[in-house]
């Protein structure tokens, strides 16, 4: 039986995108180059001791005061290993790619909830992105975009995306049918129907989806630095590369210290809104 030269197709795809929508992909390049560049360049403007003092206010009033000191201490810890500057260059790629994915995400998520047909369509799809080997994202990406932080941002997007969608969608199927009754008893359009009440109950769920796709742009960081992502995933890589056990272990302590603290905030904020409810 012949063998089917799907990888053939695929590469015929590839080629054909690189020849004919060139300009797209550059304009693409430079407005996610500026939006990661722009994180950077605000955090990195101002003395980490300063933001370290900030972010302890904030998580202070916004959390609670374990999270707060916890995190004030992790940072701290970061700056005195002297990361702090691949960990800001981390955690813009980081946030970046997590707002692209939830800004994609949610929606496709809101979207498999009301529809049977999106909801078997989208499904086969998010498999296949969840089970494919992340390094294999990277071909493209390098193909289509060359090198540095755009392409790492982007196979990150891909591979973080999943658990938005496939949460968010589950969050709504959730809500009790006598609820979505009683709205459309009171004649509530789809629009206020969906804002007013279907999110607001969902909401514990898409922030665990929130929380995933956070978690999984962290994972990526190390292989998307293969690619000249740079940040903590640089000082891994160099630990590695030269067996130097002591800079790999702190790149990624440093990681872990970031997820640490960005679980912790997004988990906080779900529990806040159970208790409201």
């Amino acid at each position: 039986m012949p063998k089917l030269p799907i990888g053939l197709w695929v590469e015929l795809i590839v080629d054909w995108a690189q020849v004919n929508l060139d300009a797209l992909f550059d304009v693409i390049t430079l407005i996610l180059r500026v939006l990661v560049t722009g994180i950077e360049t605000v955090f990195l403007a101002v003395h980490p001791l300063i933001i370290i003092a900030l972010v302890f206010i904030l998580f202070w009033f916004i959390a609670n005061r374990k999270i707060a000191i916890g995190t004030a201490i992790g940072l701290y810890l970061i700056y005195n290993m002297q990361l702090w500057k691949p960990s800001i260059e981390t955690l813009a790629l980081v946030l970046a790619a997590a707002a692209l994915a939830l800004l994609l995400g949610i929606p496709l998520g809101i979207l498999t909830a009301r529809s049977n047909l999106a909801h078997k369509m989208i499904m086969p799809l998010l498999d296949f992105m969840q089970t494919m080997p992340a390094f294999v994202y990277l071909i493209p990406a390098v193909l289509f975009f060359g090198l540095g932080q755009v392409p790492g941002l982007l196979a990150t997007v891909v591979f973080a995306m999943p658990p938005t969608i496939r949460l968010t969608g589950l969050g709504i199927r959730q809500v009790p049918v006598q609820l979505v009754e009683a709205s459309d008893a009171f004649g509530s359009t789809e629009w206020q129907k969906l804002i007013k009440v279907q999110i607001p109950l969902a909401l514990p769920t898409i922030m665990a989806g929130v929380n995933q796709c956070i978690m999984l742009s962290l994972s990526m960081v190390v292989i998307a630095a293969m690619i000249g992502a740079g940040g903590l995933g640089n000082e891994v890589l160099a630990g590695i590369s030269r067996l130097d056990i002591a800079k790999g272990f702190e790149g990624g302590l440093a990681i872990v210290i970031m997820a640490i603290i960005l679980d912790r905030v997004t988990q906080s904020f779900s529990e806040k809104h159970k208790m409201k409810i």
